[in-house]
């Protein structure tokens, strides 16, 4: 069995894929190491066929060990210890979740259910480094893949409503802490039998301005309001993030699709898991409806078509509709009076699964089961 070693597995992303690699026996299958950046030689956890102590994360030795490292550890790890074993000439597999290689050559950004082909295609030519996509683009991708599959897409202009989650655990929790203070600066006026709205939203305000409210990670409200730029600021008038949809859509198509133009706008609101966008789409002829839809849904086996009519779309088109799943969601698909061929859709997925875990585990399935196409 192939040796794994997973680091970063007590965070967010590390913590989804050790459940979901759970949930689907992948342990079976592996020796696995559990490696840490702060506990070496305190107790794992207690998964079968895994190493009972935790190894130092930053023990070049020890990783050199693996057939398989996983890192969920952020881009700054990522930074350190990969040219590290690049030097010693490590000949395992590097699957990472940070952004930090995407782009590089080196990397296949991985998203099997679109570019399964292009995988097992660099793989027998001996590609060793796989990188999870940005999830905005992973879920955009999963969710129109009939559209792309058919050759159908011109451009997309994509606009998200990004979660906390995707900014990490803090970034989670401050947004309840956020709500909980807002809550609390107007509790005496929402009590009241006779409230006066604007009495509320006066006080609700006030706090969101004082000196004492909390915007320790987001340096801003969020709860009550939303933050219209996410990442780094590329100073052209445009964020990384929304630079990634172009960037990466095209390096996880180029090989097996035609190339699209994608852009955008990136904001985030104040929901807690799973990324929502609503998509212009542009296609190359004038489609109907109902072919659309059919294309949507022959797509691949996670997304979810959901009727555009009102009851349909506030129950099931929504992040606390699928958050926690691999569906994803999308609907709101119509024809825009700007032009026959352009048409709306609006889409949602949890970026924690399909655009960061799911991803990861899937490719480790292909390193050490490449003869087995049923996962």
């Amino acid at each position: 069995m192939k040796k794994v070693g997973i680091v970063g597995w007590r965070g967010m992303v590390g913590s989804v894929l050790i459940n979901r690699m759970n949930e689907e026996e992948d342990f079976k299958y592996i020796n696995t190491s559990f490696f840490t950046t702060s506990q070496t030689g305190q107790k794992a956890p207690g998964i079968i066929n895994a190493e009972p102590i935790l190894l130092d994360a930053y023990s070049i030795e020890d990783l050199a060990k693996m057939d398989i490292i996983i890192s969920c550890q952020g881009g700054d790890y990522t930074q350190k210890v990969y040219p590290l074993l690049k030097e010693i000439e490590w000949s395992g597999h590097w699957i990472d979740a940070a952004s930090t290689l995407r782009m590089s050559d080196e990397a296949i950004i991985i998203l099997d259910p679109i570019n399964e082909s292009k995988i097992k295609s660099s793989l027998k030519f001996g590609n060793k480094t796989w990188v999870g996509g940005n999830c905005t683009v992973s879920l955009m991708l999963l969710a129109i893949h009939g559209l792309i599959k058919e050759g159908a897409v011109e451009w997309v202009s994509s606009m998200t409503y990004q979660a906390a989650s995707g900014a990490g655990a803090n970034n989670m929790r401050e947004l309840l802490v956020q709500m909980g203070q807002l809550y609390d600066s107007a509790e005496s006026e929402i009590n009241k039998p006779n409230f006066n709205i604007l009495d509320i939203d006066y006080a609700v305000l006030d706090k969101m301005h004082s000196a004492d409210f909390t915007r320790d990670n987001f340096h801003v409200p969020l709860a009550g309001s939303l933050i219209p730029w996410i990442d780094q600021d590329l100073g052209n008038g445009i964020s990384k993030e929304e630079w990634k949809g172009q960037s990466e859509t095209n390096k996880i198509l180029i090989g097996e699709y035609k190339s699209i133009r994608v852009d955008g706008l990136c904001t985030r609101i104040g929901s807690m898991r799973s990324h929502s966008q609503a998509l212009t789409i542009k296609l190359k002829k004038n489609y109907e409806v109902d072919e659309i839809n059919d294309l949507i849904k022959s797509s691949n086996q996670w997304v979810t078509l959901i009727p555009n009519d009102k009851e349909s779309s506030i129950h099931n088109l929504s992040p606390s509709a699928v958050s926690g799943t691999l569906n994803i969601a999308i609907g709101r698909i119509r024809k825009l009076a700007l032009e026959d061929n352009m048409i709306s859709a609006f889409t949602v997925g949890d970026q924690l699964l399909w655009g960061a875990a799911e991803p990861l585990r899937r490719m480790l399935r292909i390193l050490i089961d490449k003869d087995d196409s049923t996962f």
